[in-house]
């Protein structure tokens, strides 16, 4: 679904950037700050009450989901997948004192993947990729491994820096909705950031 070439390009900006800011910093991670991560994940986990149950974050890094999850339900089971080693090795330092959470190394696009509840993408969906219909192959493929939903981000404005790719907010819900009779747009909480959700019916 995405080349070599994708992946190398993904591994060196985030190899470039834990060089420039360093491992504690989620600039690492490609945030602008701390807070913009945080305002996407209130946005992601709005999708239903998660207590209780399972969570599969694709791409995760240092699993900071993890611990937004924790602060804010009870009784979740998270597995976090990652492909960049050194994202993975944090993500496992950081979070070893959690209980019902896993890491999995390895990339998400092309694994078999654990099924789970609930699937979360949080910016792991933004890079552009040699394969003009990425997008839509990867949204299919993690609404598979959902049993209740589906929730991901998108960017829909950038600037041009060869690497990342905004969407049509529009466009790809159409497309969800293709899939899903359950899909709800969510906008307004970040000027370039849109979230959808694809819950399964009850």
């Amino acid at each position: 679904m995405s080349s070599l070439d994708d992946s190398a390009a993904i591994f060196s900006y985030h190899r470039d950037m834990l060089s420039e800011h360093g491992a504690d910093s989620s600039l690492a991670l490609g945030w602008l700050d701390r807070q913009s991560q945080l305002v996407r994940f209130e946005a992601l986990t709005a999708i239903a009450n998660l207590s209780g149950h399972s969570i599969l974050d694709a791409g995760c890094g240092y699993g900071d989901l993890l611990i937004f999850l924790n602060q804010k339900f009870i009784g979740v089971s998270y597995t976090g997948i990652e492909q960049i080693p050194e994202l993975f090795e944090e993500a496992v330092r950081r979070n070893s004192g959690y209980a019902d959470s896993n890491f999995i190394p390895g990339n998400f696009v092309i694994m078999a993947l654990p099924g789970a509840d609930y699937v979360f993408a949080s910016g792991s969906l933004n890079y552009q990729s040699a394969d003009a219909g990425f997008i839509y192959k990867i949204i299919e493929r993690l609404y598979k491994a959902c049993r209740l939903g589906l929730a991901f981000n998108l960017l829909c404005k950038i600037p041009d820096n060869g690497l990342l790719i905004a969407y049509s907010p529009a466009d790809i819900f159409e497309y969800c909705k293709s899939l899903c009779e359950d899909v709800e747009l969510v906008a307004g909480y970040a000027e370039e950031d849109f979230t959808i959700f694809m819950r399964r019916p009850a």
